[in-house]
């Protein structure tokens, strides 16, 4: 079992459109932890750990369900700091 953390940065019309719940509810399918929020410049901050396998198939849920929103994503991958007990969403 190989446990990644990713940081994703999504840009376009990510706020105001249910991106942060559509979020929170694949984390939770996908038993992940991390959180979810929206940034002051528009974007969307997503951070979440779990199995790699698990991460990609949330990444890819996530991106399918939410493309006609997404303009531009960036995605970094690191090592699990294991700081989190749940997914949760936050405020900045």
């Amino acid at each position: 079992m190989a446990l990644k953390r990713v940081e994703v940065h999504y840009s376009g019309r990510v706020q105001g459109v249910g991106f942060r719940f559509t979020a929170e509810n694949f984390a939770s399918a996908y038993k992940l932890v991390g959180y979810v929020r929206n940034m002051p410049d528009g974007k969307v901050e997503l951070v979440a750990e779990g199995e790699e396998a698990h991460l990609k198939e949330f990444l890819d849920a996530v991106k399918m369900d939410l493309a006609n929103y997404i303009e531009k994503y960036f995605t970094n991958w690191f090592p699990p700091t294991g700081e989190f007990k749940r997914f949760t969403i936050k405020t900045y």
